[in-house]
C-alpha cells in the first residue's frame, strides 16, 4: 500500500469521531510520522471538538498495532519518546469518552496506546502482550503505570514480565478489557456501547471523566471535597424521548 493514504483515518458521524491507524501493511506498527498524524489530529479534536461525544481508535486491515515499526527504531529516540509520551497523555485526557476498539494484534506499544483509551473494546481474535522484555527495553508510554491500575500490580508485573499472550476473552476476565464480542458481533458492539454513551449529557459525561481522572489516588475525604468544591456544575438538558 502507497503511503500517500493518510497513516490516521479520521471520520466523523453521529457525534462519534473514529480515528483509525492506517498502516495496515506493517500491522499498523507506530513510527514518528504515524504518531504525527495523531496528534495532528488530538490537536483539531481539542480545538474543534465539542459536539462529538466519543472517540473510537481502531486499526486497519487484521490487527490493531502491532506496536513499534522495529525497522525504524533508530529513529525513536527519547526524546521522541517523551514527547510521543505526552501524545498519549493528551489523548487520555480528551474530554471525550475514548474507546479503543482492539481485533487482532494490540502488541507493546499497541498495548500502550489502547491503555491511554478509556475502555478497552476487545474482539474475541484479540491478542494483547507487552513484549518490552523481549528486546531489552522498558516502558515509556505510561505501561508501567496505566497496566496496574487496570489489572492490579501483581496481574501487570506477571504479564510485563513473561510477554505473554492474553485473548479478548481473557481480557476481559482480568479487567484489561472492559468488554468482549464475538468477532461477527464487534463491529455492532462498538457502535451500540457509542450510542449509549451519546444517549447522555456531553457535559455529564466530560466532567464525570475529568473528576475520575483529577481525584484518582484521593483519600475519599480529599475526593469527597473536589467533587462538591471544583465541579463545573451541572447543565440541566432535556432526557432523551423514551425508545
Amino acid at each position: 500500500m502507497s503511503h500517500t493514504a493518510p497513516l490516521v483515518l479520521r471520520a466523523d458521524a453521529g457525534g462519534v469521531c473514529t480515528l483509525t491507524l492506517n498502516r495496515p501493511d506493517k500491522r499498523n506498527a507506530v513510527n514518528p510520522p504515524l504518531f504525527e498524524a495523531l496528534r495532528a489530529h488530538l490537536d483539531d479534536l481539542v480545538a474543534h471538538g465539542g459536539e462529538l461525544g466519543v472517540v473510537v481508535l481502531r486499526g486497519a486491515g487484521p490487527c490493531f498495532c502491532a506496536g513499534h515499526d522495529l525497522g525504524e527504531i533508530g529513529a525513536m529516540d527519547l526524546a521522541w519518546l517523551r514527547h510521543e509520551s505526552r501524545t498519549l497523555e493528551m489523548f487520555s485526557q480528551l474530554p471525550q469518552i475514548v474507546i479503543a476498539a482492539v481485533h487482532g494484534a494490540c502488541v507493546t506499544g499497541g498495548l500502550e496506546l489502547a491503555l491511554a483509551a478509556d475502555w478497552i473494546v476487545a474482539a474475541e481474535s484479540a491478542r494483547f502482550a507487552d513484549t518490552h522484555g523481549r528486546y531489552g527495553l522498558v516502558p515509556m508510554w505510561g505501561m508501567s503505570q496505566r497496566l496496574p491500575r487496570r489489572v492490579g500490580t501483581a496481574r501487570a508485573l506477571e504479564l510485563m514480565a513473561t510477554a505473554r499472550r492474553v485473548d479478548g476473552r481473557e481480557a476481559e476476565r482480568i479487567g484489561l478489557a472492559n468488554t468482549c464480542f464475538a468477532d461477527v458481533d464487534f463491529e455492532a458492539g462498538v457502535a451500540e456501547l457509542a450510542r449509549a454513551v451519546l444517549a447522555n449529557s456531553l457535559h455529564s459525561n466530560a466532567t464525570n471523566k475529568r473528576l475520575v481522572h483529577d481525584t484518582d489516588g484521593f483519600s475519599l475525604a480529599q475526593g469527597m471535597a473536589h467533587e462538591q468544591f471544583r465541579s463545573p456544575g451541572s447543565r440541566k438538558r432535556q432526557p432523551p424521548p423514551a425508545a
